[in-house]
């Protein structure tokens, strides 16, 4: 059995390798009807794209559009490793965290 490593201890190569592997998961489990195992495996992908990303590029009080979820914003508070803490614009002021991966820059 393989150990896995934590994406944050991967080198960017490694990280682009798992990324490639687990797209390729993905589309064969959609391609089978396997809801909850696609599901699972695009969370894995997302985590381990925030970790390609520089925390220091996503700043605290920017509102960034979430990846998606068109038409939603998420406003920063404060960045805690490869997720950014803050609030759905949309209503809910219920702090959540995001990975950056999902955020994307308003233009």
């Amino acid at each position: 059995m393989e150990t896995e490593k934590r994406y944050s201890t991967l080198t960017e190569y490694e990280l682009k390798q798992e990324i490639a592997q687990l797209t390729e998961k993905a589309r064969k489990a959609e391609q089978l009807g396997i809801v909850n195992e696609y599901a699972v495996l695009e969370r894995k992908i997302t985590m381990a794209k925030a970790y390609l990303l520089n925390p220091k590029d996503f700043s605290s009080g920017e509102v960034y559009q979430i990846e998606g979820d068109p038409g939603v914003y998420f406003k920063i508070d404060y960045i805690n490793g490869v997720f950014a803490w803050g609030y759905r614009m949309s209503g809910g002021k219920e702090q959540e965290a995001l990975p950056i991966s999902l955020l994307k820059p308003l233009k």
